[in-house]
């Protein structure tokens, strides 16, 4: 990427009609630069529909991401779903790819019953195997397991880091609000957002810092972890000096505003950004 965009997880809520195309010169209206296809209940964009949305995104220069369904579990005790999350992930990557997408993002899975590191292999055995079938297909989307908000969750960003040292064309997608509630309040300094962007810079190298797919949004969260999504400036999320940390670090990609008010937190964060 050429330089760090900012939009909305989804259709913005300002959108007169709402649909993909209209949503995507929304996008354009407000001044943003990028759109996440919310894939999380279904993949909802026909093969018939894709390339008319391929056509509106590079017509309003809108770098289109999106978010595989919430129902994956790479490292689950049944086959069955093991292969439905498979095809769930692959699936999401080839519908983006027909809308001229860039990156597809999803939350990995549980730990389960074993231990966080049977529970790694599991997921790498699994995404490798997908990323097969993708690369013989010819498909070249960056595809993220993301981090997740809760710590019963697959999706430490540390260990994400690793498995995208280990696996090809996977980077990790980075939701410093879920690190924020995982860990019960951390992950909200400058120091702890410059030691992620250190890490990701000395493991995965400039190429990670130069397309990264960042999610963020206010978050309310507990002993257990995220309990919802907040507005920026009704929350304690730091988004002020993380800002600062991505300019520091002169990354580049996309910034997705999860927040209830998603092109408004879109457009703050851009605004803090330039």
């Amino acid at each position: 990427m050429k330089e760090l965009l900012f939009g909305t997880a989804g259709i913005p809520t300002s959108t007169k009609d709402r649909n993909t195309t209209n949503g995507v010169e929304q996008v354009r209206k407000l001044g943003l630069g990028a759109m996440e296809l919310e894939f999380v209940h279904s993949i909802n964009i026909s093969k018939d529909k894709a390339p008319e949305i391929a056509k509106i995104a590079k017509e309003q220069d809108v770098v289109l991401t999106c978010h595989a369904p919430y129902y994956i579990n790479l490292n689950a005790e049944e086959k069955s779903k093991i292969a439905a999350s498979m095809k769930r992930i692959a699936d999401s990557a080839r519908t983006l790819s027909l809308c001229g997408g860039w990156s597809v993002c999803f939350h990995p899975g549980y730990y389960m019953k074993t231990t966080k590191e049977k529970a790694y292999e599991v997921v790498k055995k699994h995404l490798k195997e997908v990323m097969t079938t993708l690369k013989k297909e010819g498909i070249e989307i960056w595809v993220r397991p993301e981090t997740t908000g809760r710590p019963t969750a697959f999706g430490d960003v540390y260990e994400l880091i690793k498995l995208s040292s280990e696996i090809e064309h996977v980077l990790p997608c980075i939701d410093f609000s879920h690190l924020h509630a995982r860990s019960c309040g951390k992950f909200n300094t400058t120091e702890e957002f410059n030691a992620v962007l250190i890490a990701v810079e000395k493991q995965l190298g400039k190429e990670a810092l130069n397309n990264m797919h960042i999610h963020l949004a206010g978050i309310n969260y507990g002993d257990k972890g995220e309990l919802n999504h907040l507005n920026l400036k009704q929350s304690d999320m730091n988004y002020k000096d993380l800002v600062k940390a991505w300019k520091d670090f002169k990354i580049k990609g996309v910034v997705i505003s999860e927040s209830p008010n998603i092109e408004k937190d879109a457009q703050l964060l851009q605004g803090e950004f330039t």
